[in-house]
């Protein structure tokens, strides 16, 4: 694979919503599918990261963000925006783990060492910092808390967008002119 895109999941792809542990509840943001479809047909592999503490905190269990992946996979997958996988980080922010955004554990097993380049898209600060650490491009989405995290200067994105079809549109760009955007 030439590039990989890896994306946080709550507020990125799909509606924010803490803790969100109910399928039923998994809504697709606007333009998420569309963005994925074009830089799926680039033939960029596609990477869902995501913290869920709520499963460390015992708010529900590893079935449960289980249950509303396979639900989000659906979901796109009936927009044509298929995933390659989604890698998930259940424990809490106090157990220090590797995998924890903004730690890189979870990019680095999205890539699989096979990546040419990596582009990380978010909508908060763990998620640029996770992108920066590894020497990723990355894009800030103004969805779910990018506006937030924007305003408050925490985070330095290499980008940012509105969405993740204008993140696509500013990916693809980078990709045909061969910088990566760094």
């Amino acid at each position: 694979m030439a590039a990989l895109i890896a994306l946080d999941r709550d507020g990125t792809v799909i509606e924010e919503m803490p803790y969100l542990s109910d399928p039923q509840r998994v809504r697709l943001l606007p333009n998420s599918a569309a963005g994925l479809r074009a830089l799926r047909a680039a033939g960029l592999g596609l990477a869902v990261v995501t913290n869920q503490s709520g499963v460390g905190r015992g708010f529900f269990g590893l079935d449960a963000v289980s249950r509303v992946n396979d639900r989000m996979l659906a979901l796109l997958d009936g927009e044509g925006a298929h995933i390659n996988d989604v890698f998930v980080c259940p424990h809490t922010p106090s157990e220090r783990c590797q995998c924890r955004k903004p730690g890189t554990l979870m990019l680095d097993l999205a890539s699989g060492g096979g990546a040419e380049r990596r582009f990380v898209i978010g909508d908060r600060a763990s998620d640029i910092e996770m992108g920066r650490r590894a020497g990723a491009t990355t894009v800030l989405v103004r969805t779910g808390w990018g506006r937030q995290t924007e305003s408050s200067g925490e985070a330095r994105p290499d980008h940012v967008a509105d969405d993740l079809l204008e993140a696509a549109g500013i990916i693809l760009a980078l990709s045909a002119g061969g910088d990566g955007g760094r």
